[in-house]
């Protein structure tokens, strides 16, 4: 029985190759299967070798779904063809050269591809593409892996995907140093960033930790983990963060909030501390409860003129008064908290905006806090824009 053969004579790839919308991978498989609708004969010439020989054509009609193989199959066909003792060694350098060539239209193109897993290393995945087979490296894999089998090494992973189909990208292709570099990663991305926007509050799992911050793998509605993004050390807690490993581990279930999205460098930028309220907008009534447990001097209202001002406050007012924007300057109220927050002067800003012109502050030291009211014309932003220019100017 004559073995066949097949080369890449021009590559025309399906515009329905992907689509992102698609809520499964199964588009993948029914869109690159290569059967003789999308894979037509063009030229066909007898050989002196004990073949036959085909050029193919990919044409830009829609493969068919009811095919049996897909470009993984068609892969492995090829490559059992380079392998057959009876094709010639220059036949097989046309078709690597053939299967380079098509690399590097998916390398151009950006669209998925179908290969098989065939083995692994310390490094990563080996993954056939037609006679070629490229290398997954580890860090490019999905992170759904690891999740999915968290008390599982990598290598134990890298064990159980022998033999199955991933969908990558090609992310790297160069026949004269023989480097053939694939992605899940960028393939998921390409599937799943449409379905997240700024703002977005998701459940996540700890991955690495690193001095700079956290990869957090994002979970979806079908339970997997398929994105990962990064909670930078600043966006770990209102509190200073010394250590990013003081707080959070590698395995921990947490939730995250989505601050910003670069589609371009497909990255995403996730916080903790911004689904916690901001510690420095507060008022008097929430610093102080007043639940009818509380001592009846825990708030002081009466005699306002003789509050004595905590200790820096007269030079933070005459700053104030410098700015524009910032009419008047006085303390209305005091009270005392049951526990010591910081012996150091600090000032908050309120969570309300201003009424009336009226804007609140709070001076806190030890346990004595003052409730301060600017008249003012500005907004939220420039009061708090106005206090720390005055901070810098005070000593």
């Amino acid at each position: 029985m004559p073995v066949f053969t097949a080369t890449v004579g021009s590559v025309c790839f399906p515009s329905q190759l992907f689509n992102p919308d698609v809520s499964s991978f199964s588009c993948f498989r029914n869109q690159t299967k290569l059967s003789n609708s999308c894979f037509k004969p063009s030229l066909i010439k007898k050989s002196s070798s004990s073949f036959s020989f085909y050029s193919v054509k990919v044409s830009s009609t829609s493969a068919s779904t009811d095919a049996k193989t897909d470009n993984s199959e068609q892969a492995e066909a090829a490559g059992a063809a380079v392998l057959d003792n009876s094709v010639s060694s220059d036949d097989i350098r046309v078709r690597r050269s053939a299967d380079w060539k098509a690399a590097r239209a998916y390398w151009h193109s950006g669209f998925i591809y179908g290969g098989r897993v065939e083995g692994f290393n310390s490094g990563g995945l080996r993954v056939r593409f037609y006679s070629l087979v490229g290398f997954l490296p580890f860090p490019q894999l999905s992170p759904s892996h690891c999740c999915k089998e968290p008390s599982k090494s990598i290598q134990q992973i890298a064990k159980t995907l022998i033999g199955s189909i991933l969908y990558v990208k090609v992310i790297q292709a160069e026949e004269e140093s023989r480097k053939l570099i694939f992605s899940e990663k960028e393939a998921v991305w390409t599937k799943f960033s449409t379905r997240i926007n700024v703002g977005d509050i998701f459940a996540g799992r700890v991955g690495s930790v690193e001095d700079y911050g956290a990869f957090v793998h994002l979970r979806f509605p079908d339970g997997l983990y398929h994105l990962t993004g990064l909670v930078h050390v600043s966006e770990v807690s209102w509190d200073l963060v010394q250590d990013v490993r003081d707080i959070l581990i590698e395995g921990d279930d947490i939730r995250v909030k989505v601050i910003n999205i670069d589609r371009g460098k497909s990255r995403i930028t996730l916080s903790i501390k911004q689904l916690e309220e901001d510690p420095f907008l507060e008022t008097l009534d929430k610093v102080i409860p007043q639940d009818g447990s509380a001592n009846s001097d825990s708030l002081t209202t009466s005699n306002i003129s003789t509050i004595e001002p905590l200790p820096g406050l007269d030079a933070i007012f005459k700053e104030l008064l410098q700015e524009d924007g910032i009419y008047d300057v006085r303390i209305s109220r005091q009270g005392f908290e049951k526990r010591v927050v910081s012996q150091d002067l600090q000032i908050w800003l309120s969570n309300a905006p201003p009424y009336d012109d009226i804007f609140t502050l709070l001076a806190r030291a030890g346990r004595q806090v003052q409730e301060i009211q600017l008249t003012t014309s500005l907004d939220q932003e420039g009061i708090k824009k106005a206090l720390q220019r005055v901070l810098e100017r005070v000593p």
